[in-house]
């Protein structure tokens, strides 16, 4: 029988401007249906929220996740799971910057999620793995393709073929995450420190970014560069620009609008 619950906390720090989806189903917090289910749903209650400038994905207890409910995958219909990606992995249609903070294990569809972000701040005993294919199956929420494009083919088609763990370090080192703190509470200091210079960025900046990274990182060089000189062009008539300019001569911090 597949696993019930897999309810994701939704919680709010600095006036309501930061957005924290907190992962919380027992010791290894697995993924269930369900969850799939509910990350989608958060993510759609929080790009609506135009208070909410920053996400962050985070989880209780010792493990980030061990990943998903596998005999669970036994009780769907295999027509069923044709969309598998496009729930868990809704951080990566966002247009808000999505951090992650990861402590312990990140398996499976937990990477998965951990990759559809755009920032990933872990830890040195973190470890991360697509294991599927001891199963007799292949990551189905975006794994082959993002971690590749992230660590390169020939690491990726490595550790997905034997799904052979990947340190915290050797994270750091290839590029999977931004940061390798020692423990969960330089952990906890470093994301807060990255949510607070977020913050202080403008919002319609950020987004356009992050928009530009991800639909030109996928296409012929010419491309992204054109499709970056559009959405220069576009950001120089916005308020947040000119305020920007006018803060930098005036010496003072500015104050963006996300316009």
């Amino acid at each position: 029988m597949p696993l019930t619950g897999g309810e994701i906390r939704l919680e709010h720090t600095h006036e309501g401007r930061v957005a924290h989806l907190v992962l919380d189903h027992g010791r290894y917090n697995i993924i269930t249906m369900e969850t799939r289910r509910v990350m989608a749903e958060r993510f759609a209650e929080t790009d609506a929220d135009d208070r909410v400038q920053v996400v962050v994905i985070r989880a209780e207890g010792e493990h980030f996740t061990s990943g998903g409910d596998i005999a669970g995958f036994m009780e769907v219909e295999p027509v069923d799971l044709t969309d598998l990606g496009q729930d868990v992995t809704a951080a990566a249609r966002s247009p808000k910057p999505v951090v992650v903070a990861i402590d312990g294990y990140c398996f499976g569809v937990g990477l998965e999620l951990a990759l559809s972000a755009d920032i990933r701040i872990a830890t040195d005993r973190s470890r991360f793995a697509l294991p599927e294919m001891k199963l007799g199956m292949i990551p189905g929420s975006g794994g082959t393709q993002r971690l590749a494009r992230l660590i390169g083919l020939s690491r990726a088609k490595y550790h997905i073929l034997t799904g052979e763990r990947i340190t915290g370090q050797q994270a750091l080192d290839w590029g999977l995450t931004s940061h390798n703190c020692a423990d969960a509470q330089e952990l906890e200091k470093t994301v807060d420190e990255v949510v607070s210079k977020l913050l202080s960025y403008s919002p319609l900046a950020m987004r356009t970014a992050k928009e530009v990274l991800d639909r030109g990182v996928d296409g012929p060089l010419y491309t992204g560069i054109e499709l970056e000189r559009k959405a220069y062009s576009m950001l120089r008539a916005s308020h947040d620009f000119a305020e920007g300019v006018a803060a930098f001569g005036e010496k003072r911090p500015p104050r963006f609008e996300g316009r």
